[in-house]
């Protein structure tokens, strides 16, 4: 008479696939394994965000003492965090894991501080907001950002062009989508927002930025809560606003 080992159940092998991709990322610099972690858990569902052991292992890998590490697990973090607030239009996982959620936002903070790579510091600056949970359009406000640029819709009811917002080494300004196809577009100068006459998140991410020696990214944060110029109609629009309208 033979015997032979049961064969796994789905959910026992969804566990040991998630067990070993979380210890594999918190060996060292494994990025397959962290680009499996984002495919499996953010992209397509596969292994579950709920499961115990997400949220306090990538909490645990934030507070060691590896900046990278600790910003991977941050930004997967709060964006897992975003997406079910979406998916499930509640905060139930916020909610779950209250004492996770705490220390991985406390770590954020802490790397915030001391982060000195501007793009770094602006990803961290997302992973406040995402881990925060207030807003849920934090990665569209930070791209734009990190890559000096936004790609967003006039208004207009009429339905104009696309329109590029510029904002860093090229200049600060709003152009045609083809701007950088042609030297006929006539570019429009940006309208930043006065630090003084900043309020609420504005406000509050610009004071940050300023007090962790970020001068470059507060000064490009007065123009994402500043106004731009359509360059098709030339209607005045709030670059904010229209980051948020595209994010809904």
């Amino acid at each position: 008479m033979t015997t032979s080992s049961p064969v796994p159940r789905a959910d026992d092998a969804d566990s040991e696939r998630l067990r070993a991709l979380l210890e594999r990322a918190a060996t060292g610099p494994d990025s397959q394994a962290w680009s499996d972690l984002w495919t499996e858990l953010y992209h397509n569902g596969s292994l579950d965000v709920a499961d115990p052991l997400v949220l306090h292992t990538l909490a645990d890998l934030a507070e060691v003492d590896h900046a990278d590490m600790a910003a991977s697990a941050l930004h997967l973090a709060g964006a897992l965090l975003v997406q079910a607030d979406q998916r499930y239009e509640t905060r139930n996982l916020r909610h779950q894991y209250a004492p996770e959620v705490a220390r991985l936002l406390g770590a954020a903070n802490r790397w915030r501080q001391v982060t000195a790579d501007r793009n770094d510091y602006c990803h961290l600056l997302e992973a406040v907001l995402n881990l925060e949970g207030d807003i849920h359009w934090a990665q569209d406000l930070i791209w734009g950002v990190v890559n000096e640029e936004y790609e967003l819709e006039c208004p207009n009811p009429d339905g104009c062009a696309s329109l590029w917002v510029i904002i860093g080494e090229r200049g600060f300004f709003s152009a045609a989508e083809d701007y950088a196809l042609s030297d006929d577009i006539e570019p429009f100068p940006l309208h930043p927002a006065g630090p003084r006459a900043l309020e609420g998140l504005g406000r509050r991410l610009y004071d940050l930025a300023l007090a962790d020696g970020h001068k470059e990214v507060a000064r490009a944060l007065t123009y994402a809560f500043g106004d731009a110029i359509c360059p098709e109609c030339e209607q005045r629009l709030s670059v904010i606003g229209q980051v948020i309208a595209s994010s809904s």
